[in-house]
């Protein structure tokens, strides 16, 4: 049986496993599923239809699977879900989805959001995902796996970060940032590869070697910006990591793209 604190509230239609912990003065509604050894701290709000994972560790005052921000949002049933092992810092808010977008904002798992950090309707954020203290997501923007989002930092509603990505504090991104990309200023400009990580994550020397060959061909001066990502896929079409960035790319030519704010 799930160990509930006297003061809290938990709704009678929220499932809870055997082994979840709710801590002092959290509330818990209806349509709330939460998974095994998952544990809410104290003062936690989850509102409905919301699912929450296995061993998530959720700190005070975090709001999770509140109305959508927006005025046209009419109280549907949408959804958020969070996925495992996920640590939610104090005061982190994450919104469901609108009928209007995807109908369900979802997090993966093995993630870190520090306090204050912000989830808005409809967004994805896949696994292993950083956001640091006060970061900010826009409504509707996808967020790859092992994508850090530094202090402070905003990312535009719609945008694209792609996997691997490295964006600085307080940065404003308005723009798609490729893979393995390092992005930060206000606005936001590609500063490179962000070869931190790449290294930290141990990705071998020869893929780094293509990256960086391949960025400065896609982002040379010579020919126009598409002659160059297709020279690319040429080029380097033996090469995932490469490949993923020109997909990344071609995937949605209607969204602008971060882009170098200087010669290389």
């Amino acid at each position: 049986m799930a160990s509930i604190h006297p003061t809290a509230i938990v709704a009678p239609g929220a499932a809870l496993a055997a082994d979840v912990e709710i801590g002092p003065y959290c509330i818990v509604s209806d349509e709330v599923t939460i998974g095994a050894r998952t544990t809410l701290m104290s003062h936690v709000v989850i509102g409905g239809p919301t699912t929450i994972g296995e061993d998530c560790i959720i700190h005070p005052f975090a709001a999770l699977g509140g109305p959508p921000q927006v005025l046209v949002y009419n109280g549907e049933p949408t959804r958020l879900v969070v996925g495992h092992r996920n640590v939610i810092r104090e005061y982190v808010t994450m919104h469901r989805g609108t009928p209007g977008g995807r109908g369900i904002t979802s997090v993966g798992s093995d993630c870190l959001f520090m306090a204050q950090a912000h989830v808005a309707h409809d967004c994805v954020v896949e696994d292993r995902v950083v956001m640091a203290h006060a970061a900010t997501l826009g409504g509707h923007v996808h967020v790859g796996e092992v994508a850090l989002i530094g202090g402070l930092a905003a990312i535009h509603q719609w945008g694209r970060i792609g996997r691997h990505v490295n964006i600085g504090g307080l940065a404003a991104v308005t723009k798609d940032v490729i893979p393995y990309g390092s992005a930060w200023g206000n606005h936001a400009h590609l500063e490179g590869l962000n070869l931190v990580g790449l290294k930290r994550r141990g990705f071998p020397r020869e893929t780094v070697n293509d990256l960086r060959a391949a960025y400065r061909l896609m982002f040379a001066d010579e020919g126009t910006f598409q002659e160059r990502v297709d020279d690319t896929a040429r080029v380097f079409a033996g090469s995932e990591a490469v490949m993923e960035i020109v997909d990344f790319i071609r995937a949605d030519a209607n969204r602008p793209l971060c882009l170098p704010a200087r010669e290389l």
